[in-house]
């Protein structure tokens, strides 16, 4: 992807301000930044999630509005990525092993919601598509980039990064506070969000669902808000 970055909501949690994974604007596609948190590398349940029971569908938390991180900004919304050439990019800068672990199990042509995080409404804003597989993050080799990491070597790289395309905007946007209405609500009655990661694992950037919670999901669209 060329110029912007894209930026995932990272190890700040759902909605919380911090340094969340996000786009930033370099040479390469829209990067998103996942989870900052420091994760044991193979340690991690990620690790396990990436045997047998991969997932399908995807959650991939970026940062809509502007932010500076060492003088980057680290924004990149829907929007920006739809304004992309072939309205594709590549979601780099996570920094977390299991949002990281996620990543590499993902497969071409599988959907990911596209999360806006650390803004005024958090939310699903669209659709988008994984269409290249993991491979090296270049922004770990960069010391210019936000998300540079000089423990990582070119010949052994410790991060990766998909390249996602646009699919389409929402009907209407999925906001947090919606989702977790449904979420509080399906812990007591055996609903399909009772176990989504947003809520039980906030602080990853990028999250697996179920195919119960990514249909759920859509189905909200035809609804008014609850």
């Amino acid at each position: 992807m060329p110029k912007p970055r894209k930026r995932l909501s990272g190890a700040a949690g759902p909605d919380n301000k911090g340094p969340a994974g996000k786009r930033t604007k370099t040479k390469n596609p829209a990067g998103a930044l996942a989870a900052m948190g420091n994760s044991s590398p193979e340690k991690t349940s990620a690790s396990k999630n990436c045997g047998k029971n991969l997932s399908s569908y995807w959650l991939m938390k970026s940062e809509p509005e502007s932010r500076l991180e060492k003088g980057v900004d680290v924004k990149f919304s829907i929007e920006d990525l739809k304004a992309e050439p072939k309205q594709t990019a590549c979601w780099d800068g996570v920094r977390n092993y299991q949002a990281r672990n996620f990543l590499r199990a993902m497969k071409l042509e599988q959907e990911a919601f596209f999360y806006h995080s650390n803004c005024k409404e958090p939310g699903i804003a669209g659709l988008v598509k994984i269409v290249k597989e993991a491979y090296p993050d270049h922004t770990q080799f960069e010391k210019n980039s936000p998300y540079y990491d000089p423990s990582s070597k070119e010949d052994n790289p410790k991060w990766s990064m998909v390249d996602v395309q646009f699919v389409r905007m929402m009907k209407r946007y999925i906001t947090l506070a919606e989702l977790k209405t449904h979420h509080q609500a399906h812990k007591t009655t055996g609903g399909p969000l009772k176990d989504m990661a947003l809520f039980t694992r906030q602080r990853l950037s990028v999250q697996p669902l179920t195919p119960e919670e990514f249909y759920f999901i859509l189905s909200l669209e035809e609804k008014e808000p609850s």
